[in-house]
C-alpha cells in the first residue's frame, strides 16, 4: 500500500488524554502524538467527579489539529478510556450530572451491601468479573440509594467512551469491552445481566444495544466536523476499554500471556470463552471482553504503583531520581534480600510508601531496604515474583502453559523489571510496543475500514512497524528459593484482607 492513510485515536487515561495519528504507508504504520491534555478530577460538594466537558473541549481541539496534519482527510477515529465509570443521559441525550470518579467515597461499604442481597457466588456466576469496590455495579447502586428519583428521568446508561462516542456520532450504544468491566454484563448469555439488575431494583430499560469492537457507529456529526475543519469520516468503536485496545496490538506465541504494565499490571491471556468457576472466583480473576470474539482472562496486580509512590515520597525529602537512575542504582544491590506482596492492603494508599514497605519487612522478619536503590530492587523483584504466582494461577484455570509473556505499555520500557520477570517466571519475555493502547485502537479502525483483513493482519503490521525487545531467563536458580519465601509472605496479605 503506497498511498498514505491516516486514522485518529483518542486515548484517555486516568491522568491525561492524547490524540494520536496513525499513518500507514508502504505497509508500515507510524504513530504521532498531536495533542496531549491533562485529565484532572474535580471535587465539589464533597464529591469527586470527572471533568468530561473539559475532556470534550480538548478532544475538539485534537480534531482540529488532526485536520491540519492530515489535510482534512482521516479514514476514521476511535476512542478508548479507562473502565467502570459512567454517565446517565436524560431526554434528548441531556447529561444528567457530571460522572463520578471511581475513587469517590460514595461506594464505601456498598459492595458488602450488594453481596448481602446477592451472594458473591451468584454475582460471579452471572458476570465472571473480579470483585472491586468501585465496579460500576456498586457505583450505580450507590447512586440509586442516594438519589433514586434521578432514575425516573434517565433514558440511557453510557460508560465514559460511550458518552464521548455519542457526542461524536449521535449514536448511543454500549461498546462490548467496556460494558464487560461494569460487572453488569453476562458474557455467557451475551447480554446485560437483567437478573442482577432486577434484584437491586435498578432499571433495565436504560441499558442499550451492545456494539462489538470494530463497529462503525456512524459519521462524525456535521457540526463537530465543520468546527474542526474536517470532511466527513466514520466514528469507529475500537476496543473502547484501554486494556482491550492494548491487547489487540499484541502478537505473541500461540500459548502466551500478556502484561499491560504501568501503575497497574494486568496479567492474563486471550481465551475463546469465559472461564467462570469457583476456582476463578476464589483467585479473583476477571473475564473482560476482547476483540474479534475473544475474552481477556486476567488479574489486576498493583504494578509500578509502589515505585511511583516511593519516588514521590523521596522527592518531598529532596531526593529526586528518574526511573532510569533508580533502576541503574538497583542493579548493584544484593539480590532477593527483601520481598513484599505488592497487593498487600498496606500498599493501597499509605501515608509514606517506604514506611509501609519497612512495616511489611518487619512483620515478615526480613531486613528493610537501606536506600532508594534497595527499595527499587525490592519492589521490582517482588513484582516479578507476583507475576510468577499469578501466571501459575492463570495456567491452572486454562490448563495450558504459557511459554512466553508479552509486556506492553509504559512499564515495558523497564529493562530491569523485564529481566527479573524472565528469571522469576522461567519464560521468555517480549517487551513492547510502549504505545500498544493507541496502536490497538488504530488497528481496530484499520480492520473496520478495510485497510487490514483480519486481527492477525493488524498484529502483523504492528509487529513489523514497532520492534520489540526479547529477554530470556539468564539466572533463574536463585529465584526458586525466593519464590518459596514469597508465597509465604503473600499469606500476610490474605490474613490482612
Amino acid at each position: 500500500m503506497s498511498q498514505e492513510q491516516t486514522w485518529l485515536a483518542f486515548d484517555l487515561g486516568a491522568e491525561s488524554g492524547r490524540a494520536m495519528c496513525g499513518r500507514m504507508a508502504s505497509g508500515v504504520l507510524t504513530l504521532e502524538e498531536i495533542h496531549r491534555f491533562p485529565n484532572e478530577p474535580v471535587r465539589y460538594n464533597g464529591e469527586l467527579h470527572w471533568d468530561v466537558l473539559r475532556l470534550w473541549l480538548e478532544m475538539r481541539r485534537g480534531l482540529a489539529l488532526a485536520a491540519q496534519r492530515s489535510g482534512r482527510k482521516l479514514m476514521g477515529l476511535g476512542v478508548d478510556t479507562w473502565g467502570v465509570d459512567y454517565a446517565l443521559l436524560g431526554p434528548g441525550g441531556m447529561l444528567l450530572g457530571t460522572p463520578f470518579h471511581y475513587r469517590d467515597r460514595r461506594t464505601d461499604g456498598i459492595m458488602q451491601r450488594v453481596l448481602e442481597k446477592i451472594p458473591a457466588e451468584e454475582v460471579y456466576e452471572h458476570t465472571g468479573i473480579q470483585f472491586m469496590p468501585f465496579n460500576t455495579l456498586y457505583q450505580l447502586y450507590a447512586e440509586f440509594l442516594k438519589t433514586p428519583s434521578i432514575f425516573a428521568v434517565v433514558e440511557k446508561f453510557a460508560t465514559i467512551p460511550d458518552l464521548l462516542n455519542f457526542w461524536l456520532s449521535g449514536v448511543a450504544v454500549c461498546e462490548f469491552t467496556n460494558a464487560t468491566t461494569t460487572q453488569m454484563y453476562d458474557p455467557r448469555a451475551g447480554r446485560w445481566s437483567t437478573e442482577l439488575l432486577t434484584q437491586l431494583s435498578l432499571p433495565t430499560r436504560i441499558f442499550g444495544e451492545i456494539a462489538q469492537p470494530g463497529t462503525v457507529l456512524g459519521p462524525l456529526r456535521a457540526d463537530v466536523a465543520a468546527d474542526a475543519g474536517l470532511d466527513s469520516l466514520p466514528v469507529i468503536a475500537p476496543a473502547c476499554h484501554d486494556t482491550g485496545s492494548a491487547v489487540a496490538a499484541v502478537t505473541g506465541a500461540e500459548k502466551s500471556a500478556f502484561i499491560s504494565s504501568g501503575t497497574w499490571s494486568l496479567l492474563g491471556t486471550e481465551v475463546l470463552k469465559p472461564v467462570i468457576s469457583d476456582n476463578a472466583r476464589k483467585q479473583n480473576f476477571t473475564n473482560e471482553g476482547g476483540v474479534c470474539g475473544t475474552i481477556r482472562l486476567l488479574k489486576n496486580i498493583a504494578g509500578l504503583w509502589l515505585l511511583q509512590r516511593c519516588r514521590s515520597d523521596w522527592k518531598l525529602q529532596g531526593q529526586e531520581f528518574t526511573y532510569a537512575e533508580l533502576c541503574e542504582l538497583a542493579r548493584s544491590k544484593p539480590a532477593l534480600r527483601s520481598l513484599v506482596d505488592p497487593d498487600h492492603p498496606w500498599f493501597v494508599n499509605p501515608e509514606k510508601m517506604p514506611a509501609a514497605i519497612d512495616r511489611f519487612c518487619q512483620e515478615s522478619e526480613q531486613p528493610s531496604p537501606e536506600d532508594p536503590a534497595g527499595y527499587t530492587r525490592a519492589i521490582l523483584e517482588s513484582l516479578a515474583l507476583k507475576y510468577r504466582l499469578t501466571l501459575e494461577a492463570l495456567e491452572t484455570l486454562t490448563g495450558e502453559r504459557c511459554a512466553e509473556v508479552h509486556i506492553v505499555g509504559g512499564g515495558s520500557q523497564n529493562a530491569l523489571l523485564n529481566q527479573f520477570a524472565a528469571d522469576a517466571t522461567g519464560r521468555r519475555v517480549v517487551a513492547g510496543p510502549v504505545e500498544a493502547t493507541a496502536l490497538g485502537n488504530i488497528g481496530m479502525q484499520m480492520l473496520a475500514t478495510g485497510a487490514a483483513a483480519s486481527l492477525a493482519g493488524v498484529r502483523k503490521i504492528i509487529k513489523r512497524s514497532f520492534p520489540v525487545q526479547v529477554f530470556d531467563p539468564s539466572n533463574p536458580e536463585p529465584w526458586e528459593g525466593a519464590y518459596v519465601r514469597f508465597k509465604q509472605y503473600c499469606e500476610l496479605s490474605r490474613r490482612a484482607a
